[in-house]
């Protein structure tokens, strides 16, 4: 009896919903990256991982953690539209023999940590992930087993057969769909989507141009179709005018690097809404790929090129999203610190502060159709929240100064509570 007893009440007890742990936030300044606006003064009240209220006159509830960044410029946590965190080296042929599975993973969690840590909130990891590690990751940190960015995963990159290799003798096999699934025609194409989704990923990427050969706009279109249906988007690499008007005019919802385009295909890009993820790299960086990224192997000439291109798109008024596309470790470096590197080719092209911020944030949250979920600091949306001690609309490279990092309602980093100052 006395058992039957307990029962019924751990019964009852479980049946009592327990209030979340409800954090208050003093913020000194509120960016609103969408407007460039600025709050001062402000209590951002977070609970069960959400914003519940922003205001001066917020009450605080008793109990509450509060969190003085009084002194600080508070925003929404920065969004990366092109990440490869599972991938450590150019060499893909050699990573296929030397690296496993496993090791791509661990690397992937690696990354995942170091970004989140620096502010990165959200990140589209866009293939290259080792047989699906990428989603591993994924996975794992959504199950809380260590701290990482909220991701979109593409899985396996789609294109037209032979992925990004080139010349590989025929018996050496199909080495490529480790990372790539070949499809040549629009019922391909439909296949290869139907299996990164079954295989969990949650966005789509093609590659286009890699070859001489590309997608046609009714491949671009089956692809689309599909991904749409399944609520998804579609990213396609292209580099050259051809390639990226095929996938403008099937419908995909970005063009990632784009290096090559012409103003008239930027003004197409714009007419249509086509966002262009530039991932716009510094000299520095092509310097130590000893790659010119599709122009030469003159990498001072390769990273002048790129700056004019966003400096041409800037101007045009094409949807401009951030991503990085960081596929190797430098020395002394983390995958943050060369993320953030790209913002100097952003200034260098002469792009205000402001929309460089906005790029980062609110853009990107729209291209990932997200601004109902993240992307600003606003009621109802996931407690994504970053602060520096400068204003980054004055200084965008006080975005390498992040000293507070939480994502969904999770403090990741705090420095005034003990962890490293920045």
């Amino acid at each position: 009896m006395r058992a039957r007893s307990l029962v019924l009440l751990l019964l009852l007890l479980a049946a009592i919903p327990c209030s979340a742990q409800v954090t208050a936030i003093r913020a000194g300044h509120v960016i609103d990256p969408a407007t460039g606006g600025v709050r001062h003064h402000q209590i951002v009240l977070v609970e069960g991982g959400k914003i519940v209220d922003v205001g001066p006159q917020v009450t605080v509830p008793a109990g509450a953690t509060v969190i003085d960044l009084s002194g600080q410029w508070v925003m929404p946590g920065l969004m990366d539209a092109h990440t490869h965190l599972t991938l450590g080296t150019l060499d893909y042929i050699g990573s296929y023999i030397r690296q496993s599975k496993a090791l791509r993973a661990l690397l992937g969690a690696r990354s995942a940590q170091d970004v989140v840590r620096a502010g990165f909130t959200m990140v589209k990891d866009i293939g290259n992930d080792a047989d699906y590690a990428g989603v591993d990751v994924r996975r794992a940190v959504e199950r809380g087993w260590f701290v990482g960015p909220t991701f979109l995963n593409a899985g396996k990159i789609i294109a037209p057969f032979g992925g990004q290799s080139r010349n590989i003798p025929p018996e050496q096999g199909a080495h490529w769909q480790f990372e790539y699934i070949d499809a040549d025609t629009p019922d391909e194409v439909r296949k290869a989507v139907r299996q990164n989704i079954y295989y969990g990923a949650t966005t789509i990427k093609l590659v286009s141009d890699s070859q001489t050969y590309f997608y046609s706009v009714d491949e671009i279109k089956a692809a689309v179709a599909e991904a749409h249906a399944a609520g998804m988007t579609v990213a396609v690499h292209a580099y050259r005018d051809e390639a990226a008007r095929n996938a403008i005019l099937g419908g995909a919802e970005s063009i990632e690097h784009g290096f090559q385009l012409s103003d008239e295909v930027l003004k197409m890009m714009k007419e249509k809404g086509t966002v262009l993820v530039g991932t716009d790299f510094p000299t520095e960086h092509l310097k130590a790929m000893n790659s010119g990224v599709g122009a030469g192997s003159d990498a001072q000439a390769a990273g002048d090129a790129i700056i004019d291109r966003l400096r041409r798109a800037y101007r045009i008024g094409v949807p401009l999203a951030f991503g990085t596309d960081v596929v190797m470790d430098m020395p002394g470096k983390t995958r943050a610190d060369m993320m953030l590197d790209y913002l100097a080719v952003w200034q260098a092209a002469g792009i205000p502060h402001a929309a460089i911020l906005k790029a980062m944030t609110t853009d990107t949250a729209a291209l990932f159709r997200m601004t109902d979920v993240r992307g600003a600091i606003r009621k109802g949306l996931a407690a994504d929240i970053i602060a520096t001690p400068a204003n980054p609309l004055d200084d965008i490279q006080a975005l390498r100064q992040v000293g507070f990092v939480m994502k969904s309602g999770a403090i990741v980093r705090n420095w005034r509570s003990g962890a490293p100052p920045p």
